[in-house]
């Protein structure tokens, strides 16, 4: 294995080997540090956690057990994945796991980039944007666990790491790896650790893993990891896939912007059940009747607790945010196995929380990467006779749900 990697849920985890499988590296997705060795021609593994929104300790001791297995792989290399979004709080959970990692591989110069310019996600003068929006203006503000209320990276990632915080300018960027190269060590030579890095374009993208070459940890979004393949030899290769026929749902927590856009766009055309938190609580809804509502609707049918902010708000005020995340995650994930005992053959999730339920449910050892549905996106094979899409909530254009479907199974949604 040639590069070690750790995300911090599944959507992103699919995001990041998405992206290194079409640059060329023979990748696989892990959920959860893996029992077994990997195989022997896997040249980049992507150990997926569920540990974004857990007590920051449990993320960190995760995140070494994943590094522990990845490095009796033999990689060279370790990158640790979050979202694009920066998802996390001032306690955690992306400092504390980037300090461990830093220094149980004894890194001096860490690279912290979220950018991933295909999403609309940049980053310039160390604020992170989400299109035209800061961060804290994006929708992300209003997000139900880990509510984004500052853009500034450098701020944000000072209150959560113990090391200092430094910063390589859009100006340094644009002139190319070497410059970024000499940037990073001027930074470590003035204290800094943590180094935040601008980049708009893709290109910038590529020069930033280029100038990363021989560093033991990189982290940041997907997008960082663009140019790491180059740096092992390997070139943009085609993915093989092969769509699976049978029945498809879809099954979303996700309360983004985007995702209740896509809600709302595929409801004009497919059917769809709301998931109510308050008869999932009181076992008024079970996963049984949803996931058999599901097998028996036409079209493409969707399942979603998908809400506005307000609504959100309100429904955590009175059942509390803890136990209702909690009860819909374990909702969403029986009710995904049930489906695939009744011969669902294609699951497509919206929200990294709810798509982690879903492959823990599922008991799944590893996803084999296919093409690119959206930006960031990929087609994931589970088993034979399972295909599955894992799709971060901010991800994906509105007719996202019937273009994912029409790649999973080769043909009409």
């Amino acid at each position: 294995m040639l590069l070690g990697c750790i995300g911090d849920d599944f959507t992103g985890s699919s995001d990041l080997a998405n992206t290194l499988a079409k640059a060329g590296m023979r990748t696989v997705q892990y959920p959860g540090v893996p029992r077994q060795p990997a195989a022997a021609d896997v040249q980049a593994g992507v150990v997926a956690l569920k540990s974004r929104s857990i007590p920051a300790a449990d993320a960190v001791r995760q995140s070494l057990d994943a590094l522990e297995w990845l490095q009796a792989q033999g990689c060279k290399q370790l990158f640790f994945k979050y979202c694009s979004t920066f998802d996390s709080t001032d306690a955690g959970n992306i400092g504390p796991v980037a300090d461990a990692l830093a220094e149980a591989l004894d890194a001096q110069q860490v690279i912290v980039c979220p950018a991933f310019p295909g999403a609309g996600r940049s980053v310039y003068q160390g604020y992170l944007f989400v299109k035209d929006k800061p961060l804290n203006e994006s929708g992300m503000e209003n997000h139900p666990l880990t509510p984004m209320r500052d853009a500034n990276l450098r701020r944000l990632m000072a209150r959560q790491s113990i090391h200092s915080v430094g910063h390589v300018p859009a100006e340094t960027v644009f002139r190319g790896r070497d410059a970024i190269a000499a940037r990073l060590r001027d930074e470590q030579a003035s204290g800094h650790r943590m180094l935040i890095v601008d980049a708009l374009r893709d290109a910038d993208l590529v020069e930033i893993g280029a100038a990363a070459k021989g560093l033991p940890l990189v982290t940041g979004g997907s997008g960082v990891a663009l140019g790491l393949p180059a740096n092992f030899g390997l070139a943009p290769a085609e993915l093989p896939w092969q769509p699976q026929a049978g029945k498809a749902a879809i099954l979303s927590g996700s309360c983004s912007n985007a995702t209740r856009d896509q809600i709302a766009h595929h409801l004009r055309k497919h059917p769809g059940i709301k998931v109510d938190p308050d008869q999932v609580i009181s076992g008024e809804q079970t996963p049984e009747s949803v996931a058999r509502w599901l097998m028996q609707a036409n079209g493409l049918p969707i399942a979603y607790s998908s809400a506005d902010p307000a609504e959100v708000q309100a429904i955590q005020a009175r059942l509390g945010k803890e136990t209702t995340a909690h009860a819909l995650e374990a909702f969403f994930g029986a009710t995904a196995a049930r489906l695939v005992d009744l011969g669902l053959a294609r699951i497509l999730t919206a929200g990294g929380e709810t798509s982690g339920a879903v492959v823990e449910a599922l008991n799944l050892d590893t996803l084999e990467i296919g093409p690119e549905i959206d930006a960031g996106v990929p087609a994931l094979r589970a088993k034979d006779n399972l295909v599955i899409a894992l799709k971060s909530g901010n991800f994906g254009t509105v007719d996202y749900f019937e273009k994912a479907d029409r790649i999973l199974g080769g043909g009409d949604a």
